[in-house]
């Protein structure tokens, strides 16, 4: 049994009496060098190293063993005991938690944590907080460095959210234990390395906000035109139907907003923006940053060719190419019973493979038609944008 044991700034001094016989009878210890530091004992110190590889390894190589692993606060909160469960099995592992820094600064600010989002950036990307800023929103976040509150305060500032309040507790639960509190815009205090951040989020009258439903508007997308359109972009989205944990591949990618609205719908959804055109490329990963999502993933190539070996995805949306011979045929195949299929176009010669994809696998055509208002001179009119038609089938 690996006994995962959260410890924190108090070191030994805040553990239950088990997980402190637990520590002192180990045979090896394993954990990062600052709790290391904080046990005094004969057993066998491991230190992660770069990467956890190190660390994991001799993990793995003395299962056998009474082996006792150090983590901070809460380890199965963004933390190592998750890690560990995708290499070690669940029955060897066994988690000790305690007060972590959620809840410690949740406390000291008087939040209920079901209010708050909590996320982290630590070992993450800065722009994943993209997705959670909006009015009055709180947020809790574990911080990078000493440099993420500095971080946090200018991306607030771009987006019309320099009012916001921001606190910062470092070393929480120990001796240098200390509270920093400012707004935004203007941010200067230096900060320690081990902080957490607690965010309200105010928001002036500029203020991006990006709603929680599909459809977010045109003009937050960097684009070249190729861009499913925010009206039959909703559609669409409800249509491929997202669910927790899914994978979706965005097959002509194009700007990406499909894929990014697929995995703004839940944090655990992914998806796979396939592109080939470099320009485009840019644009994908520039506004799966923007709005929250950095970890999209994109692939250079040319489907269908390029789609092999690609994970099995639980959704395909193909926006473009559907004209090429045997793309839709290869996306179906690609995808597993209860997998979706949905397929956009606004040419006849896609359409003819859509009829004919549908003759053979079935399916239901909607055809989808906006129209804009617009201004003609000093009258204005409603402008009919292209018709789309739109294929939606079902793995059965």
């Amino acid at each position: 049994m690996i006994h995962i044991i959260g410890i924190g700034e108090d070191g030994l001094d805040g553990v239950s009496p088990v997980a402190r016989s637990l520590i002192q009878s180990a045979e090896i210890l394993v954990g990062g060098v600052r709790h290391l530091e904080m046990v005094d004992s004969p057993a066998r110190k491991i230190s992660w190293g770069v990467g956890l590889s190190h660390g994991i390894e001799e993990l793995k190589a003395n299962v056998d063993k009474h082996v006792v692993v150090l983590a901070t606060g809460e380890p199965l909160w963004f933390g190592i005991a998750t890690t560990l469960l995708n290499h070690i099995a669940r029955d060897h592992i066994h988690v000790h938690p305690t007060s972590g820094a959620f809840s410690l600064a949740a406390a000291r600010m008087g939040w209920a944590i079901p209010d708050c989002v909590c996320m982290t950036i630590h070992g993450r990307a800065l722009e994943s907080l993209n997705r959670y800023i909006a009015p009055n929103v709180k947020i809790l976040i574990l911080s990078r460095d000493g440099k993420s509150p500095r971080e946090v305060a200018d991306l607030l500032a771009k987006y019309g959210y320099g009012e916001s309040k921001i606190t910062v507790f470092e070393h929480m639960g120990g001796e240098k234990e200390n509270r920093l509190e400012g707004t935004a815009t203007g941010w200067t205090a230096q900060t320690a390395d081990l902080n957490t951040i607690a965010l309200e989020c105010v928001a002036s009258r500029e203020a991006r906000r990006l709603p929680l439903t599909a459809g977010l508007k045109d003009d937050l997308f960097e684009h070249d035109g190729q861009l499913t359109k925010r009206e039959v972009r909703a559609v669409t989205l409800s249509t491929l139907a997202p669910q927790p944990g899914e994978l979706l591949w965005d097959v002509g990618g194009g700007c990406g907003s499909i894929a990014i609205e697929w995995m703004r719908s839940h944090p655990s959804c992914r998806a796979i923006a396939i592109e080939q055109n470099d320009k485009r490329r840019s644009m994908i990963a520039h506004n799966g940053a923007s709005l929250g999502v950095p970890t999209l993933e994109i692939v250079d190539g040319r489907a269908p060719d390029c789609l092999a070996g690609l994970p099995t995805p639980d959704a395909i949306f193909v926006g473009g190419g559907i004209a090429i011979s045997g793309m839709l045929e290869t996306c179906w195949n690609a995808l597993p019973t209860g997998g979706r299929l949905v397929a956009n176009t606004v040419t006849l010669e896609a359409e003819r493979e859509m009829l004919h994809f549908q003759s053979n696998f079935g399916g239901e055509l909607t055809r989808i038609a906006i129209s804009r208002e617009e201004n003609v001179g000093r009258m204005t009119v409603m402008k009919p944008m292209a018709p789309v038609l739109q294929l939606s089938v079902v793995k059965e």
